[in-house]
């Protein structure tokens, strides 16, 4: 069963930039598509971006050109960069292993991403 724990999360201004990772063990790192989900309050868990197992990425329409997903398979790990913040990217950010269109028994805790002035 693979493992995923998320960091890298916290409180900034909106326009300022934080980078995710989540390093994935108990598995083949690199056999999985990856992605990165947010949940805000009272809203569903969404999908934001995926990368696959040779690179190819995937945004969802309201972070393209602001996130950039990347992995390191040496390192287990896939990172999200994230660039020019706005409130409305507040969420608990989580990541998952492919294929995406599942219901999920397993999440990581997820990391606190809160944009606010």
């Amino acid at each position: 069963q693979v493992q995923l724990v998320e960091s890298g999360g916290g409180l900034v201004q909106p326009g300022r930039s934080l980078r995710l990772s989540c390093a994935a063990s108990g598995g083949i790192f690199h056999f999985y598509a990856m992605g990165w989900f947010r949940q805000a309050p009272g809203k569903q868990r969404e999908l934001v971006a995926t990368i696959t197992t040779g690179g190819t990425t995937n945004y969802v329409d309201s972070v393209k050109g602001r996130f950039t997903i990347s992995r390191d398979n040496a390192k287990n790990t896939v990172y999200l960069q994230m660039n020019s913040l706005k409130p409305e990217d507040t969420a608990v950010y989580y990541c998952n292993i492919g294929p995406f269109n599942r219901p999920y028994s397993y999440w990581g805790q997820g990391t606190q991403v809160t944009v606010s002035s």
